[in-house]
């Protein structure tokens, strides 16, 4: 039957990695002095232009830039700024091997050593290279000037800490988070202290030891409240609710759960607002040049009035030039105007069918929810008990089953407007089936279903997160829905070879026709009947799951026979 062990859940959840500190923006007094460089050599032209945009985070240009000036000057000094000028743009561009190589041409001498020990320190962290990484972090204090490098010596302790907490080497890793947490409360750095906490409590999680880490949980999420940072506000609260799940107080793991809900939403909006606002900005940009080429153009057609008799042939160029440059405007404002039509008739088309599932299936189902509510009101008078609590369940399922129409048909419409964002990385396979299975519990439970997790810990998955989700959640509900009391459910998966992995989803319900089989693998058809004819659904959650496999480089297949169950069988990245 289906178990789970919450301490090792909460463990996954809260520790896939450790939290390490680093700066997110250039460094202040690295760039006052950088700023004084530049004015210093007022004719070091590439420099100058590489230290501009270093300071204002444009990492393109400050590497073209900075390599134009090492290739053409031989300042030793100008130098090694411009190499910690490209290291550190490649290190915020991901490029972390390529980063690594730039500052270690930096020069001993140079007066920002300890800062480019920094840097390289968090490059190996992010490579996991983890005694790499102390060495960088404890060759800081060898240098007397580090304090005015910048940078605080309780972000050092911490990374230093998280460095032995990846190596197992919990005694070192305690010594140097209390150190950063001695020095961070001195200092009253509530962001830096909200990872810190999380750290240390990470840090007796792995060891098992509870009692000691969950009063850190706390102090992370109360340092929580002073920061608007929506990110670790999410977090902390993420972290309570799995705290409160593993004492059994799902009371109050509810309402963590709600408020870590809540910011994650609130990160989406400000995501969205900022996105439409640079949308908005470059739009306006681009009309502003399309008026200035307007203005020229009225500006030349004026001085060739002005000078036509003095200059008739180059006149008449000039009007043969006007014409065809008005010919090409006109046939590019046709495309243009084409484009939109296109366009808007793919929208229209795409209303059509929302409009089309929600009158067909939310109808139906508030439809039932009334009929079973009256039969639920005229049951209360009776008081037939019995009949009362299947009513309740039956409301229960109905409700169940229009949120997740109503879910399938956010993340449709979401994807058929290109909104939905997708970023692959690296997936724990096994642990992401126990979480949507650990979801998904109760139904299990209520028609007493076996589920089998008998994927392997060792596979790892290059994929976006959030879909791959989105996917295991429709095709296990599909499992539950359309299978027997006391069936079974598997997920297990083969590695086809050193690039793709096979993930079989497989039940023992009522199984499906070849007919059927070929009509949900059709492309677009939102609205199908499934083999039994008291089941109707919109075809829409499966239809979702082929576009969001599609999408993570996958594919889909089914196998089923009728009455003997059904094989769900998917195809994905492996990470390299």
């Amino acid at each position: 039957m289906f178990k789970i062990n919450f301490s090792i859940l909460l463990l996954f959840l809260l520790c896939p990695f450790f939290f390490f500190s680093q700066n997110k923006t250039t460094n202040k007094i690295f760039n006052i002095e950088s700023k004084k460089k530049a004015i210093t050599f007022k004719k070091e032209i590439h420099f100058n232009k590489a230290q501009y945009y270093f300071e204002e985070n444009n990492w393109d240009s400050t590497l073209v830039y900075s390599m134009k000036h090492l290739s053409s000057s031989g300042n030793k000094e100008l130098n090694d700024y411009c190499h910690y000028f490209r290291g550190f743009s490649l290190n915020e561009k991901k490029l972390f091997t390529e980063a690594k190589s730039e500052l270690k041409l930096i020069s001993k001498d140079f007066t920002f050593y300890p800062l480019v020990n920094k840097v390289l320190g968090e490059i190996s962290l992010q490579l996991k290279e983890f005694e790499k990484a102390i060495e960088y972090f404890n060759a800081i204090e060898k240098y007397p000037y580090s304090s005015k490098q910048g940078f605080k010596v309780s972000t050092i302790y911490q990374n230093i800490g998280v460095c032995y907490l990846h190596l197992n080497k919990f005694k070192k890793a305690e010594e140097y988070l209390f150190k950063s947490k001695k020095i961070g409360e001195q200092e009253k750095d509530n962001e830096a202290l909200i990872y810190i906490y999380m750290n240390i409590a990470n840090l007796y999680y792995l060891q098992y030891q509870d009692a000691k880490a969950i009063p850190y949980f706390e102090k992370a999420y109360l340092y929580s409240k002073k920061t608007k940072n929506f990110d670790k506000k999410e977090s902390t609260a993420f972290n309570m609710a799995m705290v409160e799940e593993n004492k059994g107080d799902l009371k109050k793991a509810l309402e963590y759960r709600k408020e870590a809900e809540q910011w994650k939403d609130s990160v989406h909006n400000q995501n969205k607002i900022w996105a439409v606002a640079d949308f908005e900005k470059k739009f306006a940009v681009a009309q502003k040049q399309k008026e200035i080429k307007v203005l020229q153009v009225e500006n030349k057609l004026k001085n060739t009035q002005r000078n036509a008799l003095f200059f008739s042939a180059i006149a008449l160029l000039l009007i043969l030039t006007g014409g065809v440059y008005l010919y090409a405007q006109r046939v590019k404002s046709s495309k243009i105007i084409l484009r939109q039509k296109n366009k808007l008739d793919e929208l229209n088309a795409t209303k059509d069918q929302l409009f089309s599932i929600v009158s067909h299936d939310l109808r139906s189902s508030v439809n039932a929810l009334k009929s079973s509510n009256s039969k639920l009101s005229a049951t209360l008078e009776t008081k037939n008990y019995d009949e009362l609590n299947q009513l309740i369940v039956q409301n229960s399922s109905i409700a169940n089953g229009t949120y997740s129409l109503l879910d399938n048909l956010l993340h449709w419409a979401l994807l058929q407007t290109k909104q939905l964002y997708f970023h692959k990385e690296s997936i724990h396979l096994h642990s992401v089936i126990q979480q949507i299975a650990y979801n998904y519990k109760p139904l299990l439970l209520e028609k007493a279903i076996t589920f089998e997790n008998l994927v392997s810990k060792s596979i790892f998955l290059f994929v976006d997160l959030d879909s791959l989700k989105i996917v295991f959640r429709n095709l296990l509900d599909n499992a539950i829905k359309f299978s027997k009391e006391n069936g079974q459910i598997t997920f297990s998966a083969n590695e086809i070879d050193s690039d793709y992995c096979q993930v079989i989803i497989q039940d023992k319900g009522i199984g499906m026709s070849r007919n059927t089989i070929d009509e949900l693998l059709q492309e677009g058809e939102l609205l199908a009947k499934k083999g039994n004819s008291e089941i109707i659904g919109t075809g829409l959650g499966l239809q979702l799951c082929k576009q969001m496999i599609k999408k993570n480089s996958g594919t889909f297949e089914i196998e089923s026979e009728l009455n003997k169950g059904t094989k769900m069988i998917l195809t994905f990245p492996k990470t390299k």
